[in-house]
């Protein structure tokens, strides 16, 4: 019985001791709404990865057999492909006996339209329908893309065969930057998880700088104690910022300037100030992008009212572009505290105690 004693002693304190490693990030996640401005009605969507494989692509909004039916979004479930560069993931509507079965009007058709901010979808806040001009896609990956590309997919001179057309809705970067390995004995410490956002690269027609947005960003990173799903990255649920009432916002202005690589509207930087909670098991964001409705330099430079890039005047803030509502889990284990360790010990003593007693 003593050595029976010993020897789970022994494997519990194996068990209990703290990790040395740095925790492993299981995953990225992006749920978004993105509005149809090509001047076409669309009939189908295309999110380029470069960088990954097909295999790493855990999730997709609306994907077959992933928890989440097909039906939530107008095209059913994406084909997902690898590509020289990466992987692809089309959502496309079925062309038969010359007629399309499904298609994403633009926002000509309906001008009036606004959103608060998640209502491309059945389940968005808003009634969502064959004239709502905007769709809501989604793509899980074990690894962070090198680059994202979006393209709507309208109909080309040829019926039945679609070609891309030009997105301008940015796509954030999770950065998470372990931390350095911890004293022996110790927990490791919690990582800096950091959200880049690149301002798009496609010029202007005739400029040399990009195109200018307005991202609004939901200043408070929200760290919770539990994974989250590709199906909770929705806005107003309970995992998404935008439904807490103590929520804020941050307006940001950015444009690509070719010229300059350190130019401050060249991306925007999030976070990264220091590590997250130690119960954190994952990080969400939402930032809402804007078009761009003021004046520009003949250079193509915005020129914004009020001469700063973080207070759109009426006149500057254009129409809603799209979200993102971004996360990324972290695959933090639960670490006892210093108290429980103490409990669970001195209980294995207490038993020990009791077996060399009974051998007595």
């Amino acid at each position: 019985m003593k050595y029976r004693i010993t020897t789970l002693a022994a494997a519990l304190a194996v068990a209990l001791a703290p990790a040395t490693g740095s925790a492993a990030v299981l995953g990225f996640l992006g749920n978004f709404d993105v509005v149809n401005d090509t001047g076409k009605t669309a009939h189908g969507f295309e999110i380029d990865l470069e960088g990954v494989h097909a295999s790493d692509i855990t999730d997709t909004f609306g994907g077959a057999g992933r928890g989440f039916p097909s039906t939530v979004e107008r095209y059913g479930a994406p084909v997902i492909t690898d590509t020289a560069t990466g992987a692809r993931v089309v959502y496309e509507a079925q062309f038969t006996a010359g007629t399309w079965g499904a298609g994403t009007p633009d926002i000509s058709t309906k001008p009036t339209f606004t959103t608060g901010g998640e209502s491309c979808w059945t389940g968005g806040l808003l009634g969502y329908g064959a004239a709502t001009p905007c769709d809501h896609f989604g793509v899980g990956t074990r690894v962070t893309p090198n680059k994202t590309v979006y393209s709507w997919l309208t109909e080309s001179n040829t019926p039945g065969v679609l070609t891309n057309g030009v997105v301008n809705l940015p796509a954030p970067v999770f950065i998470v930057t372990p931390p350095p390995p911890p004293p022996a004995g110790q927990p490791p410490a919690p990582p800096v998880v950091a959200v880049q956002v690149v301002a798009p690269v496609l010029p202007e027609l005739n400029a040399l700088w990009g195109t200018p947005v307005w991202a609004k960003v939901v200043t408070t990173t929200m760290e919770l104690n539990a994974p989250v799903g590709l199906e909770e990255l929705v806005g107003n649920g309970p995992k998404v910022p935008m439904a807490k009432s103590e929520m804020e916002t941050e307006w940001h202005l950015l444009q690509m300037d070719p010229g300059n690589p350190n130019a401050v509207g060249n991306e925007l930087n999030l976070g990264g100030n220091g590590p997250v909670g130690k119960h954190a098991e994952s990080v969400v964001r939402r930032i809402e992008f804007f078009k761009y409705a003021g004046s520009l330099s003949a250079e193509g430079e915005a020129t914004p009212i009020n001469g700063d890039s973080a207070t759109p005047a009426a006149g500057d803030l254009g129409t809603f572009i799209g979200d993102q509502n971004v996360g990324v889990n972290l695959g933090v284990a639960a670490v006892p505290e210093p108290e429980t360790y103490a409990l669970m010990l001195g209980g294995l003593a207490v038993a020990g105690f009791v077996a060399r007693r009974r051998q007595a």
